[in-house]
């Protein structure tokens, strides 16, 4: 029996090691870890960076308009269905379409809504059209915990699309982040890098199959401070 028990142990302890690494570097290859990248400077000696990629079908400029609808209320983040419907059931699903009404032309200090008005939300530090966004975000925390515990939380996103021969392009998603005291640390790094293999990875494939869709823009109808304008979930 204690053989037995080291052994799911083990398997245990690797299985998560494994999580991990993925959570850190899925989709990426070595040099792209490895380079620098817009926004690398806004978050000072990040105790978390992840490098997520995928290669879609479509020039960056097919892409770049799902960017520009996305947030908490608008398009959503393109996340598998499944994580909108039971991870996140107040929240309405990821468009499938794009809505001329959410297409926006982002501008640095742009809101991108991650929750009800007044709590979490990213700043749109960088855009430019088509291939680089890089976002902000000091305000993932729950209400109060500034004050109550001393917790600060700071990441960002960049987005950068790169164009490849035969009208493809390239997503790359890094993000970085620095969170205090040490126990905020620790609950991050341990809990959302498994959890972002699943997250990040799946608003990029849900990116891709979106861009290559080529699905008619329609409205829907959606206002993020209007909670009453479509039903929570929708797909």
């Amino acid at each position: 029996m204690a053989h037995v028990a080291r052994s799911v142990i083990a398997s245990a302890v690797a299985g998560y090691a494994a999580l991990q690494v993925l959570g850190r570097t899925a989709g990426s290859s070595s040099g792209e870890r490895a380079a620098w990248r817009p926004g690398d400077d806004l978050v000072d000696r990040p105790q978390l960076v992840t490098n997520h990629a995928i290669t879609t079908d479509v020039p960056a400029d097919r892409v770049w308009p799902w960017l520009t609808q996305m947030g908490w209320h608008l398009g959503g983040y393109y996340t598998p269905e499944w994580v909108d419907r039971y991870l996140f059931p107040a929240n309405w699903s990821s468009l499938d379409h794009l809505d001329p009404a959410l297409v926006r032309d982002l501008q640095p200090g742009d809101i991108i809504p991650d929750g009800k008005p007044g709590t979490a939300q990213y700043v749109v530090h960088e855009a430019r059209s088509p291939h680089l966004l890089v976002l902000r975000s000091s305000t993932h925390l729950p209400p109060g915990w500034d004050t109550r515990f001393g917790t600060t939380f700071v990441w960002t996103w960049c987005f950068q699309l790169t164009d490849m021969p035969g009208d493809r392009s390239r997503i790359h998603l890094r993000v970085r982040g620095r969170s205090a005291p040490w126990w905020l640390t620790v609950l991050y790094v341990g809990a959302l890098v498994p959890a972002d293999l699943i997250m990040a990875m799946g608003m990029l494939r849900g990116l891709k199959q979106r861009a290559e869709s080529d699905a008619p823009l329609q409205p829907s109808g959606r206002d993020p401070f209007n909670p009453d304008t479509v039903p929570l979930f929708t797909g």
